[in-house]
């Protein structure tokens, strides 16, 4: 199986970690009992908190929290700079030194839903739900649901009852 992964030696993996096959990790930090799909990379500086779920064919760059008990569906992407460019002013190719990591914060029991993109300087609130196929420019407020493009309030999420056995 090792051969279908790529997690270099400074990646930090919590306890339980359940990784899938065809992934990529390094310099990042994932918690205790996260789960990653496959076709998933996890780049330098990103965090992904304990219980994750991260669903396959997702891109976590550089600059993003994902903080414990959140939800990433399958094929979403997080971006890290508002004005990407290939060059220089001079025509030299960038280097890091280049330009500035943005960051994006997603915080506690939020859930991202597929095919969603995730802009760079915002903070995803506290259980709140980005609908499937959204593309989130703007911060999120806690306990909202929002979809679109750009991504917009539509209600608010209403506190799950414990089902009595």
């Amino acid at each position: 199986m090792s051969e279908y992964l790529c997690i270099a030696p400074d990646v930090k993996l919590g306890a339980n970690v359940k990784i899938s096959k065809f992934i990529n990790l390094y310099g990042c930090e994932i918690g205790d009992d996260t789960k990653i799909g496959a076709f998933v990379e996890i780049q330098k500086n990103a965090k992904v908190g304990k219980r994750c779920k991260i669903s396959s064919h997702t891109f976590i760059c550089e600059g993003v929290t994902i903080e414990d008990n959140v939800f990433v569906g399958h094929g979403v992407t997080f971006i890290n700079d508002s004005f990407p460019r290939a060059t220089t002013p001079g025509g030299q190719l960038q280097t890091e030194k280049d330009w500035k990591v943005e960051l994006t914060l997603v915080k506690q029991g939020a859930s991202i839903g597929s095919g969603s993109t995730i802009l760079s300087n915002v903070t995803i609130g506290e259980n709140a739900i980005v609908g499937a196929g959204s593309v989130v420019t703007r911060d999120v407020p806690p306990n909202t649901i929002v979809v679109g493009n750009p991504a917009k309030v539509r209600r608010f999420v209403v506190a799950e009852v414990p089902i009595n056995e």
